[in-house]
Protein backbone atom coordinates (compact mmCIF):
# COMPACT_ATOMS: atom_id res chain seq x y z
CA UNK A 1 0.00 0.00 0.00
CA UNK A 2 1.23 3.60 -1.18
CA UNK A 3 1.84 5.70 1.88
CA UNK A 4 0.32 8.47 -1.37
CA UNK A 5 -2.66 6.21 -1.11
CA UNK A 6 -2.99 6.52 2.87
CA UNK A 7 -2.92 10.07 2.50
CA UNK A 8 -5.75 10.66 0.40
CA UNK A 9 -7.98 8.38 2.11
CA UNK A 10 -6.85 9.85 5.97
CA UNK A 11 -8.41 12.57 4.42
CA UNK A 12 -11.50 11.66 2.98
CA UNK A 13 -15.06 12.68 3.92
CA UNK A 14 -16.07 9.55 4.19
CA UNK A 15 -15.46 8.35 8.27
CA UNK A 16 -15.28 4.41 6.41
CA UNK A 17 -12.61 5.37 4.09
CA UNK A 18 -10.61 7.15 7.25
CA UNK A 19 -11.20 3.83 9.73
CA UNK A 20 -9.80 1.74 6.94
CA UNK A 21 -6.83 3.89 6.21
CA UNK A 22 -5.69 3.96 10.18
CA UNK A 23 -6.12 0.06 9.72
CA UNK A 24 -3.30 -0.33 6.66
CA UNK A 25 -1.23 2.49 8.68
CA UNK A 26 1.03 0.01 10.22
CA UNK A 27 1.68 -1.75 6.95
CA UNK A 28 2.39 1.81 4.78
CA UNK A 29 6.00 1.46 3.62
CA UNK A 30 6.27 4.82 4.48
CA UNK A 31 7.57 4.00 8.07
CA UNK A 32 8.38 7.77 9.00
CA UNK A 33 4.63 8.92 8.12
CA UNK A 34 2.99 6.08 10.57
CA UNK A 35 3.11 7.77 13.70
CA UNK A 36 2.21 11.03 12.66
CA UNK A 37 -0.67 9.75 10.90
CA UNK A 38 -2.01 7.84 13.55
CA UNK A 39 -1.43 11.12 15.55
CA UNK A 40 -4.21 13.16 13.60
CA UNK A 41 -6.11 10.25 13.29
CA UNK A 42 -6.55 10.28 17.13
CA UNK A 43 -8.02 13.72 16.59
CA UNK A 44 -10.39 12.16 14.18
CA UNK A 45 -13.90 13.30 14.50
CA UNK A 46 -15.62 9.94 13.43
CA UNK A 47 -15.19 7.86 17.02
CA UNK A 48 -14.75 4.96 14.97
CA UNK A 49 -11.46 6.01 13.27
CA UNK A 50 -10.21 7.23 16.96
CA UNK A 51 -10.72 3.88 18.28
CA UNK A 52 -9.04 2.26 15.78
CA UNK A 53 -6.24 4.89 15.84
CA UNK A 54 -5.98 4.28 19.70
CA UNK A 55 -5.47 0.63 19.17
CA UNK A 56 -3.02 0.96 16.16
CA UNK A 57 -0.50 2.97 18.16
CA UNK A 58 0.03 0.60 20.77
CA UNK A 59 3.43 -0.81 18.66
CA UNK A 60 4.60 2.58 18.76
CA UNK A 61 6.43 4.59 21.50
CA UNK A 62 7.65 8.37 21.52
CA UNK A 63 6.61 11.56 23.42
CA UNK A 64 4.10 12.38 20.83
CA UNK A 65 2.00 9.15 20.99
CA UNK A 66 2.00 9.91 24.84
CA UNK A 67 0.75 13.42 24.52
CA UNK A 68 -2.24 12.36 22.07
CA UNK A 69 -3.05 9.21 23.39
CA UNK A 70 -3.73 10.31 27.05
CA UNK A 71 -5.91 12.95 26.80
CA UNK A 72 -8.42 9.97 24.90
CA UNK A 73 -9.05 9.26 28.64
CA UNK A 74 -11.86 11.82 28.68
CA UNK A 75 -13.45 10.83 24.82
CA UNK A 76 -17.11 10.93 24.52
CA UNK A 77 -16.76 7.75 23.19
CA UNK A 78 -16.51 4.75 25.56
CA UNK A 79 -14.95 2.17 23.61
CA UNK A 80 -12.39 4.70 22.83
CA UNK A 81 -11.68 5.52 26.50
CA UNK A 82 -11.63 1.67 26.86
CA UNK A 83 -8.88 1.37 23.37
CA UNK A 84 -6.67 3.89 25.03
CA UNK A 85 -6.62 2.76 28.48
CA UNK A 86 -5.35 -0.83 27.30
CA UNK A 87 -3.24 0.65 25.10
CA UNK A 88 -1.29 2.67 27.56
CA UNK A 89 -1.27 -0.10 29.77
CA UNK A 90 0.60 -2.60 26.96
CA UNK A 91 3.14 0.78 25.95
CA UNK A 92 4.39 0.43 30.19
CA UNK A 93 5.59 3.55 29.67
CA UNK A 94 7.42 5.51 32.53
CA UNK A 95 7.11 8.52 31.13
CA UNK A 96 3.46 8.40 30.92
CA UNK A 97 2.95 8.52 34.63
CA UNK A 98 2.86 11.83 35.10
CA UNK A 99 0.54 12.59 32.66
CA UNK A 100 -1.87 9.48 33.94
CA UNK A 101 -1.98 10.81 37.86
CA UNK A 102 -4.35 13.91 37.11
CA UNK A 103 -6.68 11.52 35.74
CA UNK A 104 -6.76 8.93 38.61
CA UNK A 105 -9.11 11.58 40.87
CA UNK A 106 -11.21 12.76 37.26
CA UNK A 107 -14.91 13.54 38.25
CA UNK A 108 -15.86 11.15 35.70
CA UNK A 109 -16.05 7.58 37.24
CA UNK A 110 -14.82 6.01 33.17
CA UNK A 111 -12.11 8.18 33.29
CA UNK A 112 -10.90 6.69 36.71
CA UNK A 113 -11.35 3.19 35.87
CA UNK A 114 -9.85 3.74 32.60
CA UNK A 115 -6.79 5.80 34.37
CA UNK A 116 -6.26 3.41 37.01
CA UNK A 117 -6.39 -0.02 34.06
CA UNK A 118 -3.59 2.12 31.84
CA UNK A 119 -1.32 3.00 35.42
CA UNK A 120 -1.26 -0.25 36.83
CA UNK A 121 1.37 -2.17 34.56
CA UNK A 122 4.19 0.94 35.70
CA UNK A 123 4.00 0.13 39.45
CA UNK A 124 4.39 3.55 40.02
CA UNK A 125 4.68 4.22 44.04
CA UNK A 126 2.63 7.80 43.40
CA UNK A 127 -0.92 5.64 42.26
CA UNK A 128 -0.67 4.21 45.70
CA UNK A 129 -2.52 6.76 47.59
CA UNK A 130 -5.24 7.09 44.63
CA UNK A 131 -5.93 3.40 44.62
CA UNK A 132 -6.01 3.31 47.88
CA UNK A 133 -8.73 5.79 48.39
CA UNK A 134 -10.79 4.32 44.86
CA UNK A 135 -11.78 1.18 46.60
CA UNK A 136 -14.46 3.29 48.67
CA UNK A 137 -15.62 4.94 44.90
CA UNK A 138 -19.06 4.34 44.03
CA UNK A 139 -18.57 2.78 40.99
CA UNK A 140 -17.45 -1.08 40.73
CA UNK A 141 -15.55 -0.88 37.77
CA UNK A 142 -12.78 1.62 39.66
CA UNK A 143 -12.45 -0.48 42.49
CA UNK A 144 -12.06 -3.36 40.01
CA UNK A 145 -9.20 -1.53 38.72
CA UNK A 146 -7.80 -0.02 41.96
CA UNK A 147 -7.29 -3.70 43.44
CA UNK A 148 -5.26 -4.39 40.39
CA UNK A 149 -2.86 -1.46 40.91
CA UNK A 150 -2.88 -2.24 44.31
CA UNK A 151 -1.67 -5.62 43.87
CA UNK A 152 0.57 -4.86 41.01
CA UNK A 153 2.15 -2.63 43.47
CA UNK A 154 2.49 -4.95 46.17
CA UNK A 155 2.62 -3.14 49.09
CA UNK A 156 2.23 -4.65 52.98
CA UNK A 157 0.18 -1.27 53.96
CA UNK A 158 -2.56 -2.60 51.14
CA UNK A 159 -2.94 -6.11 52.70
CA UNK A 160 -5.38 -4.70 55.32
CA UNK A 161 -7.38 -3.11 52.26
CA UNK A 162 -7.59 -5.33 50.68
CA UNK A 163 -8.67 -7.99 52.98
CA UNK A 164 -11.68 -6.04 53.39
CA UNK A 165 -12.59 -6.06 50.39
CA UNK A 166 -12.12 -9.41 49.22
CA UNK A 167 -14.82 -10.15 52.49
CA UNK A 168 -16.65 -7.62 51.89
CA UNK A 169 -16.87 -5.72 48.59
CA UNK A 170 -20.75 -5.95 47.31
CA UNK A 171 -19.24 -6.72 43.41
CA UNK A 172 -18.00 -10.26 43.59
CA UNK A 173 -15.33 -8.99 40.72
CA UNK A 174 -13.58 -6.66 42.97
CA UNK A 175 -13.27 -9.53 45.50
CA UNK A 176 -12.27 -11.95 42.74
CA UNK A 177 -8.92 -9.53 41.70
CA UNK A 178 -8.64 -8.44 45.80
CA UNK A 179 -8.33 -12.27 46.70
CA UNK A 180 -5.86 -12.82 43.82
CA UNK A 181 -3.84 -9.54 44.93
CA UNK A 182 -3.63 -11.34 48.17
CA UNK A 183 -1.33 -13.82 46.73
CA UNK A 184 1.58 -11.35 46.99
CA UNK A 185 1.07 -11.45 50.84
CA UNK A 186 3.29 -13.53 53.38
CA UNK A 187 1.04 -12.91 56.61
CA UNK A 188 -0.10 -15.31 57.91
CA UNK A 189 -2.95 -13.26 58.95
CA UNK A 190 -4.70 -13.06 56.06
CA UNK A 191 -5.63 -16.81 55.88
CA UNK A 192 -8.91 -16.46 58.11
CA UNK A 193 -10.24 -14.06 55.57
CA UNK A 194 -9.26 -16.98 52.67
CA UNK A 195 -11.36 -19.75 54.84
CA UNK A 196 -14.31 -17.65 54.48
CA UNK A 197 -14.27 -16.64 50.96
CA UNK A 198 -14.03 -20.12 50.50
CA UNK A 199 -17.59 -19.91 51.33
CA UNK A 200 -18.30 -16.78 48.98
CA UNK A 201 -21.83 -16.82 47.37
CA UNK A 202 -19.31 -16.48 43.62
CA UNK A 203 -18.03 -19.58 42.81
CA UNK A 204 -15.24 -17.22 40.90
CA UNK A 205 -14.19 -15.92 44.39
CA UNK A 206 -14.03 -19.02 45.86
CA UNK A 207 -11.81 -20.18 42.69
CA UNK A 208 -9.25 -17.43 42.85
CA UNK A 209 -9.45 -18.21 47.60
CA UNK A 210 -8.84 -21.72 46.43
CA UNK A 211 -5.36 -20.88 44.27
CA UNK A 212 -4.24 -18.45 46.92
CA UNK A 213 -4.39 -20.38 49.62
CA UNK A 214 -1.83 -23.04 47.76
CA UNK A 215 -0.17 -20.10 46.22
CA UNK A 216 0.86 -19.14 49.55
CA UNK A 217 1.15 -22.54 51.81
CA UNK A 218 -1.13 -21.35 53.68
CA UNK A 219 -1.29 -24.94 55.84
CA UNK A 220 -4.00 -23.93 58.52
CA UNK A 221 -6.33 -23.47 55.29
CA UNK A 222 -6.24 -27.53 54.09
CA UNK A 223 -9.38 -28.25 55.86
CA UNK A 224 -11.49 -25.74 54.21
CA UNK A 225 -9.47 -26.81 50.88
CA UNK A 226 -10.77 -30.24 51.65
CA UNK A 227 -14.11 -29.24 51.81
CA UNK A 228 -13.82 -27.09 48.55
CA UNK A 229 -13.23 -30.62 46.83
CA UNK A 230 -17.02 -31.00 47.16
CA UNK A 231 -17.81 -27.35 45.80
CA UNK A 232 -20.78 -27.45 43.26
CA UNK A 233 -18.87 -25.88 40.84
CA UNK A 234 -15.73 -28.31 39.23
CA UNK A 235 -13.55 -25.16 38.87
CA UNK A 236 -13.37 -24.45 42.26
CA UNK A 237 -13.16 -28.42 43.16
CA UNK A 238 -10.09 -28.43 40.32
CA UNK A 239 -8.17 -25.46 42.12
CA UNK A 240 -8.33 -26.53 45.34
CA UNK A 241 -7.30 -29.80 44.49
CA UNK A 242 -3.98 -28.21 42.95
CA UNK A 243 -3.54 -26.46 46.13
CA UNK A 244 -3.81 -29.59 48.12
CA UNK A 245 -1.25 -30.70 45.83
CA UNK A 246 1.36 -27.80 47.13
CA UNK A 247 0.71 -27.74 50.49
CA UNK A 248 1.22 -31.45 50.38
CA UNK A 249 -1.55 -31.90 52.57
CA UNK A 250 -1.45 -35.46 54.66
CA UNK A 251 -5.04 -34.88 55.69
CA UNK A 252 -6.96 -34.38 52.33
CA UNK A 253 -5.09 -38.00 50.87
CA UNK A 254 -8.92 -39.77 51.57
CA UNK A 255 -10.88 -37.13 49.70
CA UNK A 256 -8.35 -36.57 46.92
CA UNK A 257 -8.62 -40.51 46.64
CA UNK A 258 -12.07 -40.58 46.35
CA UNK A 259 -11.97 -37.85 43.95
CA UNK A 260 -10.35 -40.63 41.77
CA UNK A 261 -13.67 -41.57 40.64
CA UNK A 262 -15.53 -37.99 39.81
CA UNK A 263 -16.79 -38.38 36.47
CA UNK A 264 -14.83 -35.45 35.51
CA UNK A 265 -11.28 -36.33 34.12
CA UNK A 266 -9.42 -32.95 34.79
CA UNK A 267 -10.24 -33.55 38.18
CA UNK A 268 -9.34 -36.54 38.01
CA UNK A 269 -6.29 -35.60 36.80
CA UNK A 270 -5.88 -32.89 39.58
CA UNK A 271 -6.37 -35.46 42.06
CA UNK A 272 -3.98 -37.73 40.78
CA UNK A 273 -0.89 -34.42 40.58
CA UNK A 274 -2.00 -34.09 44.00
CA UNK A 275 -1.60 -37.15 45.21
CA UNK A 276 1.83 -37.40 43.77
CA UNK A 277 2.80 -34.86 45.27
CA UNK A 278 1.78 -35.68 48.62
CA UNK A 279 3.35 -39.27 48.21
CA UNK A 280 1.33 -40.79 50.66
CA UNK A 281 1.43 -45.02 50.66
CA UNK A 282 -2.19 -44.76 51.35
CA UNK A 283 -3.04 -43.46 47.96
CA UNK A 284 -1.10 -46.35 46.12
CA UNK A 285 -4.31 -48.59 45.47
CA UNK A 286 -6.51 -45.88 44.46
CA UNK A 287 -3.70 -44.91 41.93
CA UNK A 288 -3.39 -48.44 40.86
CA UNK A 289 -6.56 -48.65 40.08
CA UNK A 290 -6.47 -45.50 38.20
CA UNK A 291 -4.07 -46.92 35.62
CA UNK A 292 -6.97 -48.46 34.16
CA UNK A 293 -8.99 -44.65 33.64
CA UNK A 294 -10.88 -43.87 30.59
CA UNK A 295 -8.72 -40.84 30.21
CA UNK A 296 -5.22 -41.58 29.12
CA UNK A 297 -3.64 -38.26 30.68
CA UNK A 298 -5.18 -39.81 34.02
CA UNK A 299 -3.45 -43.25 33.90
CA UNK A 300 -0.03 -41.50 32.32
CA UNK A 301 -0.04 -39.40 35.47
CA UNK A 302 -1.48 -41.89 37.71
CA UNK A 303 2.01 -44.09 36.54
CA UNK A 304 3.95 -40.68 37.28
CA UNK A 305 2.20 -40.07 40.68
CA UNK A 306 3.29 -44.05 41.68
CA UNK A 307 6.81 -43.82 40.57
CA UNK A 308 6.92 -40.42 43.07
CA UNK A 309 6.02 -42.13 45.69
CA UNK A 310 7.73 -45.00 45.32
CA UNK A 311 11.18 -42.79 44.67
CA UNK A 312 10.27 -40.85 47.88
CA UNK A 313 9.67 -44.13 49.54
CA UNK A 314 6.37 -42.66 50.34
CA UNK A 315 4.63 -41.30 53.77
CA UNK A 316 2.05 -42.92 55.57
Amino acid sequence: MMATGIHERLRSSDPGVRRIAVLDLPYSEEEDDIVPLLVAALADPDACVRLEAAKAIEGYESPDVLEALVPLLKDADPDVRRATATTLAELKEPASAPHLLPYLTDADATVRAAALHAIRALRVDAAFEPALHALDDDDAAVRREAVSVLGYLKKPEAIGALTNAAAHDPDHEVRRIAVGALGYASAVSIQPTLSRVLADPAWQVREEAATTMGKLGLALGIPDLVRALDDEFWQVRVKAARSLGKLKAKPAVNALCMALQHPMSNLRKEAVIALGEIADTRAIVHLELALKDVDSDVRKLSKLALATIQLRGGAS
